[in-house]
């Protein structure tokens, strides 16, 4: 099966293109294409994303990244005259009413090709920036009505799950079911969460943050420090310094719900505290920088480090899966390595580098992944969901 999949649930733009194979619930995936698109450098001077300007550039660079994925994997052919009829077109400009911009592309792109060997259609259907979200599904089903195939919903947050869970390299992967119970730490620039798998395929929300996500709080931080966004890279970098020239450590930042007896997270007070610090220092210094980057990556380590021992000693986990792109977070990683290092039989997951940020194979893996049920659905039964849960259909 060729699964064409969509990301657009913030300011990175994806497009893959994967053959699968199955035996039972195993699946083999080959990535015939895929190719991604970030916008940070566009938000860059808003000190996070803007949404109207995300949706603005989906919607500008959907076309040209779908023309590369096809040409790459070799599946773009030239139509001496167009295939797809004008109703349909008319039914698809309608589709697009609030991206004409991607209509006029889209029009020229299927009055040119061919329509390729593509089975189904993975699109993000939420969790994320809602109007960035919508361009995406849109944008899908203007495609299954153009080529009349199915269109798969799926869950952002699962997409990471699939991302980890993938092993191999050289585009070639597989996906197997992990032992279970298994607990997924999905930790991003929107999200902070832990989910509960007793059941393959069935996710249970267990702890989630109460106000700003980890990678918000690193952001945020980090715009106080005067660091460019996207924050969580720098800070990581200053810190890491601060390791290696074996910087004292003067100042002290709380460690927020470390000790309560529960499984969420709040790191809203965490900024507010980086926030009096740097008021209180003035104007730091590089050093200063370094030094209060570094408390910083280990408050926010401590943390997560915490909740994941207390979730994995109260449902006896035997699977750690870590994703979203905070899990490329090198110290959080070594940090949660060591968890695992005490827990004889638990078994851990992180996601390559590469997959670690939103991207178009993740959403492609997540659709492999469920090759044993049909999740497509009717195109006015798809929408976009902001809020969306991973419990969630």
């Amino acid at each position: 099966m060729k699964i064409f999949a969509i990301e657009t649930s913030c300011d990175e733009t994806g497009i893959a293109l994967v053959e699968t194979t199955s035996q039972k619930s195993e699946v083999s995936i080959k990535v015939l294409s895929d190719s991604l698109l970030s916008q940070a450098m566009l938000h860059a001077e808003y000190g996070g994303v803007y949404p109207t300007l995300a949706k603005r550039e989906h919607a500008k660079n959907l076309v040209p990244l779908t023309l590369e994925v096809l040409k790459k994997a070799k599946m773009l052919t030239q139509a001496e005259t167009p295939e797809v009829p004008r109703e349909i077109i008319g039914e698809i400009k309608e589709q697009l009413e609030r991206e004409p911009e991607l209509f006029v592309q889209m029009a020229m792109l299927l009055a040119q090709t061919k329509k390729p060997d593509i089975d189904t259609i993975a699109v993000t259907r939420g969790p994320g920036l809602e109007p960035a979200l919508w361009v995406g599904v849109n944008f899908a089903k203007a495609l299954s009505l153009a080529w009349g195939i199915p269109v798969v919903p799926i869950n952002h947050m699962e997409g990471h799950v699939a991302a980890a869970l993938a092993t191999g390299s050289e585009g070639e992967y597989e996906i197997a079911p992990p032992k279970l119970p298994a607990l997924a730490l999905l930790i991003s620039g929107g999200h902070t969460e832990l989910v509960l798998i007793n059941d393959w395929l069935k996710y249970e929300k267990i702890g989630s943050t109460r106000d700003d996500a980890v990678g918000e709080a690193f952001d945020k931080s980090a715009r106080l420090l005067g660091l460019p966004y996207p924050g969580g890279p720098e800070i990581s970098k200053l810190a890491r310094a601060a390791r290696d020239e074996s910087l004292e450590q003067p100042y002290s930042l709380p460690r927020p719900m470390i000790d309560t007896d529960n499984l969420d997270f709040s790191f809203s007070g965490l900024k507010t505290a980086v926030r009096n610090m740097v008021q209180e220092i003035g104007d730091p210094t590089d050093e200063q920088k370094k030094q209060v980057a570094r408390e910083l990556e280990d408050a926010i380590a401590e943390v997560l480090v915490a909740k994941t021992k207390r979730a994995i000693d109260e449902y006896g986990i035997q699977t750690l899966i870590v994703s979203g792109g905070v899990s490329a977070n090198t110290h959080i990683r070594s940090e949660l390595e060591k968890v695992v290092q005490e827990y004889e039989d638990t078994k851990l997951f992180f996601p390559t580098p590469k997959l670690a940020t939103d991207n178009g194979l993740m959403i492609a893996f997540a659709a492999a992944m469920n090759n044993s049920r049909d999740l497509s659905v009717q195109l006015d039964e798809l929408t976009a969901s902001g809020n969306l849960s991973l419990s969630s259909r």
